[in-house]
Order: C-alpha cells, then sequence, then structure tokens
C-alpha cells in the first residue's frame, strides 16, 4: 500500500522548509499541530476526537496524566482502544536529535514504564522511534537502549506498509502491538 497523500505532502513540505522546521525558534507544539497530529490522522487515530467520543473512549488523550514517583508527568499523546491505553507518544521539535539525544527516550521510556506500556514511540517527524518500555529506564542508557525501530521521514514512503501494519487503529486493537511485543527478544 502506498503512503497516503496527506504523507507525501507532510514530507514534501517538511524537505521544502528543512531549515525552518530544525530551527530553535520551530518549537514542539507547531511540530504536533503541523506534522504528528497529521501523521497519525493518516494512520486512522481520530487526533481531534471527531467521532464525538466521551473522554473515557477517546482514542486519542493528549497530554494524559500518569504519576511517576509521586508527581504527575504529562506525555503528549496516549493512543488508545477504548478506554485501554496501547501506547505514548512524545514529540519533539525537529532540532531535537531523537537517535542520538539520551533524555528524549529515557523520557519517554519513564512515561511508558510507570504505565506498564510495552512500546512506545518517540518522534519529531524527522525522526521516528519505538521503544521497547518492558526494559526498565535508567538515566544512563543511550539513546539506542530498548529502541527496536527507528527510521527517518525519508523512509516513510517505503516503509508505509510496516507503519500501517503496526499502527492502524484497527490493527493495534487487534493486538498486533501485543503480538510484536511478546515476539521481541527481552534484552
Amino acid at each position: 500500500m502506498a503512503a497516503p497523500r496527506e504523507v507525501t505532502d507532510l514530507i514534501e513540505r517538511f524537505e521544502r522548509d528543512y531549515e525552518a522546521y530544525r530551527s530553535r525558534e520551530y518549537n514542539e507544539t507547531e511540530t504536533r499541530r503541523e506534522f504528528v497530529d497529521p501523521f497519525f490522522k493518516a494512520l486512522g487515530w481520530d487526533i481531534d476526537n471527531e467521532q464525538g467520543y466521551a473522554e473515557a473512549y477517546k482514542d486519542v488523550v493528549h497530554e494524559d496524566a500518569i504519576k511517576i514517583s509521586g508527581v504527575t508527568k504529562a506525555p503528549d499523546y496516549a493512543l488508545r482502544i477504548g478506554e485501554v491505553r496501547k501506547f505514548f507518544v512524545e514529540a519533539k521539535r525537529p532540532g531535537v536529535d531523537i537517535k542520538n539525544d539520551p533524555d528524549p527516550a529515557y523520557q519517554l521510556r519513564r512515561y511508558a514504564w510507570s504505565a506498564k506500556l510495552p512500546l512506545s514511540i518517540l518522534t519529531n517527524f524527522e525522526e521516528f522511534a519505538v521503544y521497547d518500555c518492558r526494559i526498565k529506564p535508567n538515566h544512563a542508557d543511550r539513546a539506542s537502549v530498548a529502541r527496536v525501530l527507528y527510521f527517518t521521514y525519508k523512509e516513510y514512503e517505503a516503509r508505509w506498509d510496516e507503519i500501517a501494519a503496526k499502527l492502524v487503529p484497527p490493527h493495534t486493537s487487534c493486538g498486533i502491538m501485543d503480538i510484536a511485543v511478546e515476539t521481541m527478544p527481552k534484552r
């Protein structure tokens, strides 16, 4: 299956203004609204609750509250099926080095570990990383620790089948994310 037009448009726009998007002036909120939200919408997630579901049944909860060591934290997105969280998505601005900076990976893994989620995603649209969050996070971990999938926006079109097979809501609701986790070796 080819990547949807919405995704190819996002890729083209990102490439066209690459330097502007990577600048310090372009922030995380803009990244979420202009790139991450439309990306997950293209996968079929109801980012804006257009279905009008009650709070408990929304597909996506923005800044879902979780407790970590007694302190409330808020991952950018909790993607759910019914009332069940399937994974978190933590977004960063494109200037953040997802591949090598350990701090965003630790943050995401800590959120997911505390919520007992097996997988979660870290993205700034330019880069996309999936982490096995069954592995206890340590602040000294490198960004690559527990990372099970990594690619850049330049690979979205070529890898769209793989992305959609794992992240489209009907597949997620059937447990493909759970099955994928069960088949991954625990490190």
